[in-house]
């Protein structure tokens, strides 16, 4: 199931688009946590997500991650891609990225946020483009300006991050 707004207002809304802000679990993940007998816990993320995201800081956009979690494993890999702006252990995402986006300059109308679950739907409601995953929280899609055809950890951000480059010629 996607929903998406009419064509052309798609077109409009990621040809806008500058910035991306998005949470891990269950939108870089599947949601899931392994937990090790040493009391570890393990995240998988999606390949072809890490080649969009890294692709996209070098083209110019800023990546911003906002999460509740703490993971310092998840914290490596998003620098490994180019992501420097990685906020953890948060409380709360409004006030994390009211102060990243002043201290970026991010233009809070042009960004796409990509969040799953209910601790996601404020933030999101604070950029111009929320999008999620064909999986995320019912009341998370119906905030939604674009859900991705593909579940968090299994390519979401992939689809997303193609669709606006693809359409802004920096793919």
């Amino acid at each position: 199931m996607t929903k998406m707004e009419p064509e052309s207002h798609y077109f409009k809304l990621f040809n806008a688009a500058t910035a991306f802000v998005m949470d891990v679990d269950g939108v870089l993940t599947d949601g899931s946590v392994l937990v090790t007998d040493h009391g570890d816990e393990l995240r998988m993320m999606n390949i072809r997500d890490g080649f969009a995201l890294q692709l996209a800081v070098k083209r110019g956009f800023q990546i911003v991650v906002i999460s509740g979690g703490r993971s310092e494993g998840v914290v490596r890999r998003l620098n490994r891609l180019g992501i420097m702006n990685i906020a953890v252990g948060v409380a709360n995402k409004v006030e994390a990225l009211v102060q990243i986006a002043d201290a970026l300059r991010i233009n809070l109308a042009t960004t796409i946020y990509i969040g799953d679950d209910i601790p996601d739907l404020e933030v999101m409601q604070l950029c111009g483009i929320p999008c999620c995953p064909s999986d995320a929280a019912s009341e998370v899609i119906n905030i939604s300006r674009y859900v991705s055809s593909e579940a968090g950890g299994k390519g979401c951000v992939r689809d997303i991050l193609e669709k606006v480059m693809k359409l802004q010629s920096k793919w």
